[in-house]
């Protein structure tokens, strides 16, 4: 590897730190790659490894949940982008900003609902159902089923129809009963 291809993989990795403190939010692998590969900062197989590469060296955070992977900026990934700010083309600097309320306006719809279960032995199963704006968990709410159907089941339930399921649980919980 020559040193300009050193220089063009710092590059990348410096991009994607930009995007990821910008967002100010946690992102979705799936979302990373949408923005990354929709304006051709670089190909798929370099981000994938780019992501990888700064989750090793602490510059993001990874973690998993519903089945995807979510990356936000950690504070040693902060510092390292203070200090080598300079080294992203401006005009991709431009395009990102320009770009951002789109972008975290698209990330907050597609991340608002969640739903996702585990396995705690063989006939019992905990979902966990989640409906968040912004940063500001509306519901968190957990049941545990006796099957992974019904798990399954309640996962799609929650997806397709958390607003109704929302709603008809605060009427619920705030109908008199006495």
């Amino acid at each position: 590897m020559s040193l300009g291809d050193g220089k063009v993989l710092a590059e990348n990795k410096l991009i994607l730190l930009y995007i990821i403190d910008k967002v100010n939010i946690r992102i979705s692998n799936l979302q990373v790659t949408k923005i990354i590969l929709g304006n051709k900062f670089m190909n798929y197989f370099v981000l994938q490894q780019m992501l990888s590469e700064l989750c090793n060296q602490n510059y993001i955070l990874c973690d998993t949940s519903d089945n995807k992977t979510y990356y936000t900026i950690t504070p040693s990934g902060k510092y390292a982008l203070s200090c080598l700010l300079g080294h992203i083309p401006t005009g991709i600097k431009v395009l990102i900003d320009n770009n951002m309320l789109n972008i975290r306006n698209s990330i907050r719809s597609e991340t608002s609902i969640s739903a996702d279960y585990s396995s705690e032995n063989k006939n019992e199963y905990v979902v966990s159902c989640q409906v968040r704006e912004d940063n500001f968990t509306l519901i968190d709410l957990k049941v545990s089923v006796g099957s992974k159907s019904n798990a399954r089941h309640i996962c799609e339930n929650w997806k397709k129809n958390s607003p109704v399921i929302y709603s008809e649980i605060i009427e619920s919980l705030t109908k008199d009963r006495s």
